[in-house]
């Protein structure tokens, strides 16, 4: 939508912003159109971006910033109706929540209208097959409640996920906000896992502090919280989860599970921050192993564009004005780093093929989800029992391994084949093991099923 901080007026010099600073909208911006200057050039050109998705099977999420606009007092809100539109502190300053100098009231009845209507405008007019809520956590409950119920009469399908969280205090009761740990009044509607995320790379908020993909120890509990999808699950113990005290979600399809996205360092350039003296090979091993933990996780995968090339930002923490230097794709990755597209990609084969990965039950993940006891830190391992949601292998066992050593792994004793294993997958199988031990090589995940 178009957005207030590149003159699309100039397109002759260099302006970069990813749009978090609304101006209006229900328009596509046209600094990303070929002609700027004939209103209608904009819009053919979003449809027939979409369209071409659709033909090629690709469905389309839009990333929605409801949350503030880039002006308060010139802004199109306030112009309309002086003090409506925006929350404000108990001592009449507008409030913040958005940290980017206002924050949107959807608990009031325009505000509130004005977001449904626009969601649904996008869906009728572009096609539109998701919505990603930036700071979905300054919402209301009520408001992404209303929402999903008026999305659901046109396409059910429709995917609606957001930004659990705020940047500041938001100017309205915390029981009434759109907050992760409010999910569960929002069924269908999901969030951001940080947990699983900093447990696998470290806290956000010290980019050199590394967690369990380096071998600190002490973030399991974390893991398994997003491995099992922010649900309720007798083998979490929510005390040692690193944000959230109890699970959030309803079901499993409620959490994004992921490891980095366009904010914050992305994968390749934390891990480098972390361990600034590892080889190309170890780093590539990790990278693996933390993708594993995304795509075998019973939440939704969400995968930062470039990380299955190990694609870095050149360190650039918060790259939302940088240049194309920064955040370009150097697809130069794909031949230097062919062995971590090609895991992904089986990777997302492997999930595709095999429901187990994602049953989509809260019910079925606590009975058919188990977690093996383990002898060393910084090791996971859990079993999917029997012919889980369907599957049709039996009794499939995930196990990952971030020690600098092998690990040994105690399983229900029996014969199984091997699809994953030293940085590599095949579905079809690599090689038989049998008894009632497993030896995870270092830094890497196994796969085995019956």
């Amino acid at each position: 939508y178009d957005y207030a901080s590149v003159d699309e007026t100039k397109l002759d010099k260099a302006q970069y912003n990813w749009g978090y600073d609304p101006q209006n909208y229900n328009v596509p911006d046209g600094s990303y159109s070929t002609d700027p200057y004939k209103p209608d050039v904009r819009i053919r050109e979003f449809k027939q971006m979409v369209q071409a998705l659709h033909k090629a099977g690709i469905r389309v999420v839009l990333d929605v910033v409801y949350n503030h606009t880039f002006n308060t007092d010139e802004s199109n809100f306030e112009r309309t109706v002086p003090g409506y539109f925006y929350r404000q502190t108990k001592d009449g300053q507008w409030a913040n929540g958005s940290g980017c100098g206002n924050e949107t009231a959807s608990d009031r009845a325009m505000m509130r209208k004005y977001m449904i209507e626009s969601i649904l405008y996008w869906i009728d007019e572009y096609h539109i097959d998701g919505f990603r809520f930036d700071l979905m956590g300054i919402h209301d409950i009520e408001t992404m409640n209303e929402i999903r119920a008026a999305v659901d009469k046109v396409d059910p399908s429709i995917f609606m996920y957001g930004e659990g969280w705020a940047a500041g205090s938001p100017q309205l009761e915390a029981d009434k906000l759109a907050m992760k740990a409010n999910v569960e009044k929002m069924p269908r509607i999901a969030a951001f896992s940080d947990e699983m995320r900093d447990g696998l790379r470290g806290a956000w908020d010290d980019d050199t502090k590394g967690a369990f993909l380096i071998g600190e120890p002490g973030y399991e509990m974390s893991i398994k919280f997003g491995i099992v999808g922010a649900v309720e699950h007798p083998q979490v113990i929510n005390d040692s989860v690193n944000y959230s005290k109890k699970p959030w979600a309803l079901q499993p399809t409620q959490m994004i599970s992921y490891v980095s996205c366009h904010d914050d360092m992305c994968l390749a350039d934390r891990l480098k921050a972390t361990m600034p003296d590892a080889s190309v090979e170890e780093l590539a091993a990790l990278q693996k192993l933390a993708e594993t933990f995304v795509f075998t996780s019973q939440g939704v995968p969400f995968i930062f564009a470039g990380d299955e090339i190990m694609r870095d930002k050149k360190g650039v923490h918060n790259s939302y004005n940088s240049p194309d230097s920064i955040n370009t794709i150097d697809w130069k990755n794909k031949t230097a780093h062919k062995d971590v597209f090609e895991y992904v990609k089986d990777l997302i084969a492997l999930r595709k093929a095999h429901p187990a990965f994602r049953m989509g039950d809260a019910d079925k993940v606590r009975r058919q989800l188990e977690f093996l006891p383990v002898k060393d830190t910084n090791v996971v391992a859990f079993i999917l029992k029997d012919h889980a949601n369907g599957d049709s292998w039996k009794n499939i066992i995930v196990a990952l391994n971030s020690r600098t050593e092998p690990a040994r792994l105690d399983i229900p004793s029996g014969k199984y084949t091997v699809v994953c294993k030293d940085g590599k997958i095949n579905m079809k199988g690599m090689g038989q093991v049998s008894g009632a031990e497993l030896v995870i090589p270092a830094r890497s995940a196994m796969i085995i099923h019956q």
